[in-house]
């Protein structure tokens, strides 16, 4: 018996989606979009693609709020009404090309056919979502946004772009060494790892990622010892990489950031002793963070999950399991880290009545298939809060060979008078139960050789018993029991029971 690894990702624990749509309506950059989406009309005149003609652009500045004295105000207000097209909060008919140059053509040199050339724009019908659509219409509307924003984002530097262009104005790939494919998922990966430590039970949660980490989970190979220096240069360009990417996403809410400092660049093309940013990413805490940190905000981990999502990703989040049936919550939550399991359960349990949810429960931890010793031990963490009323549930299971050990552990618990001793078939049926359960949890833990002991402690003769217990794992525990048990005496024991066991079987 060997417990297979689980397909799907840690929950993600997420607001509701009222909240969430409060920070997608507040995200700066959709915040913007709306506003513009607002402000389009029979006025409002658009390029070839949908852009705002450039004349257009200091109203749009204007009506954002934004300092005209900014230099990249007028890039602020360009990416937002693309937003608001792109989202389809704003409708727009691009210019006829034919009419356009025949325009051209009879507007000769008089400097009037840009107007003759422009298309139109006004509010889309999804503007109306907004106020008056429910949360998840907004959600959709964010998602839209951020497909954009990663988009944009994926593109490089315009530096870059222009320094590519051939002689006949079009871009030069080769020369750029960009690749949109590569490069789009690059920061699906990034994202993604973002999001697992972000997920992972002990993972930083809401703590901020230092970038220089992210970057070497994309860029170090797997099971590299100390990197070499041309792994740390690849790891600089992407943190480079990752700074003004980041920079960019910021604005649709998904992340907080705080950016690589910029001094760092200097220190780096200053002493030749090879000190500063050059010289590694070592160094206390407030060094580390002027490398850059990320933090996935809760409408980020909404965000990066519903791309998962889409992707074919297993990716769940805590209440998913709240309206599915007992099997269903004990298999689901079978592999979830403890403290995500314990919340998902208490969802369940939260919409129904608690006597016969306990005897469902009970009901669903029954079997002799591999996921059944760890079903029963999330049976018994969901019956450790229950009070009083599940008593009688929990009393109908006292003669059941697969539950009674269950049953008398909680009953125990809560000084329950008249709780039959269990006899001696159902102490080793409930131990290996247990110990099989541990191993399918966690694996072989530094925890388990102390549970063995303590297990195996008070029964003399435990050995030359516990190898005739039907269970389908009996073999399986004892050989483990053999590797990690801290008495060798008893560990030499439990290989030759285990051997036994597998005799038996066969």
């Amino acid at each position: 018996m060997s417990a297979e690894p689980h397909p799907t990702l840690p929950p993600v624990r997420l607001p509701a989606d009222a909240e969430l749509a409060r920070d997608a309506l507040v995200a700066p950059l959709f915040a913007r979009a709306v506003r513009l989406a607002r402000w389009a009309g029979p006025d409002t005149r658009v390029e070839a693609g949908g852009e705002l003609v450039a004349d257009q652009l200091p109203e749009a500045v204007a009506v954002l709020g934004l300092d005209p004295s900014d230099e990249d105000c007028v890039v602020y207000a360009s990416q937002a009404w693309r937003v608001a097209v792109d989202t389809g909060l704003v409708d727009v008919t691009e210019p006829d090309e034919e009419g356009a140059e025949g325009a051209d053509a009879a507007a000769g040199a008089d400097g009037e056919a840009g107007a003759a050339q422009s298309g139109t724009a006004v509010p889309g019908e999804d503007l109306a979502l907004v106020t008056g659509g429910a949360p998840g219409d907004v959600l959709d509307l964010w998602l839209a946004a951020l497909d954009t924003v990663l988009a944009d984002a994926a593109v490089p530097d315009l530096d870059d772009l222009v320094d590519a262009l051939d002689a006949g104005g079009e871009i030069d790939f080769d020369q750029l060494d960009w690749n949109p494919r590569r490069e789009a998922d690059f920061l699906d990966g990034v994202l993604a790892n973002l999001y697992l430590l972000t997920v992972a039970e002990g993972g930083v949660a809401d703590a901020p990622v230092p970038l220089p980490v992210l970057a070497a989970s994309m860029v170090v190979p797997d099971g590299m010892g100390e990197p070499t220096d041309a792994v740390l240069e690849q790891v600089s360009d992407a943190m480079m990489r990752l700074d003004d990417q980041f920079r960019q996403l910021e604005p649709i809410g998904l992340v907080e950031y705080q950016p690589v400092d910029e001094a760092l660049m200097a220190e780096a093309e200053g002493p030749e002793d090879g000190e500063g940013a050059g010289g590694g990413f070592g160094g206390d805490e407030e060094d580390v963070s002027r490398y850059g940190m990320v933090r996935l905000t809760p409408l980020g981990r909404y965000g990066i999950r519903a791309r998962m999502l889409e992707a074919g990703v297993e990716a769940p989040a805590v209440g998913d399991l709240a309206d599915k049936g007992a099997d269903a919550l004990l298999d689901g939550v079978s592999h979830y880290p403890e403290s995500a399991a314990q919340a998902e359960i208490e969802q369940w349990l939260a919409g129904r009545e608690l006597p016969t949810a306990v005897a469902e429960l009970l009901a669903a931890a029954r079997g002799d298939d591999e996921g059944a010793p760890l079903r029963r031990l999330r049976c018994q963490q969901a019956l450790a809060p229950a009070g009083p009323q599940a008593e009688p549930a929990v009393r109908a299971v006292l003669d059941d060979p697969e539950l009674g050990g269950l049953a008398r552990v909680w009953l125990a618990e809560r000084g329950a008078a008249d709780v039959p001793a269990p006899d001696g078939a159902m102490v080793f049926w409930l131990t290996v139960d247990t110990i099989a359960a541990q191993l399918a949890t966690d694996g072989e833990t530094e925890e388990l050789p102390l549970l063995m002991e303590t297990l195996t402690a008070h029964h003399a003769g435990f050995f030359d018993q516990v190898w005739r217990v039907e269970h389908p794992a009996t073999a399986y525990v004892l050989e483990a029991m053999g590797r990690l048990h801290p008495d060798k005496k008893a560990a030499k024991e439990a290989r030759k029971a285990a051997f036994k066991a597998r005799s038996r079987q066969n």
